[in-house]
């Protein structure tokens, strides 16, 4: 069973999601999405969606790898996913 994500509606909503109140972030993810929209997986999209519901401050420290995930997100998908996004 292929795992990629194949239904451009929910990418698209996605990728709207993805855009932040910090300048950064959105630098980074649209660079992000620039590069591998088209290859994400559902679980990836599942890591993203975590990612996001972070506020913004907490997102950066990932991103800038300030700190690491913890708890619910110290796994494997979301650690893939944000080492993707750290080398954007």
């Amino acid at each position: 069973m292929d795992s990629h994500q194949s239904d451009p509606h929910r990418r698209a909503r996605l990728r709207w999601r993805a855009r932040r109140g910090m300048l950064e972030n959105d630098i980074i993810f649209e660079r992000f999405f620039d590069r591998y929209e088209h290859d994400l997986s559902d679980a990836d999209v599942g890591a993203l969606t975590r990612l996001l519901e972070l506020s913004d401050n907490d997102l950066m420290d990932l991103l800038l790898a300030r700190k690491e995930p913890e708890g619910n997100l110290a796994d494997p998908d979301v650690k893939r996913v944000l080492e993707l996004l750290r080398n954007v």
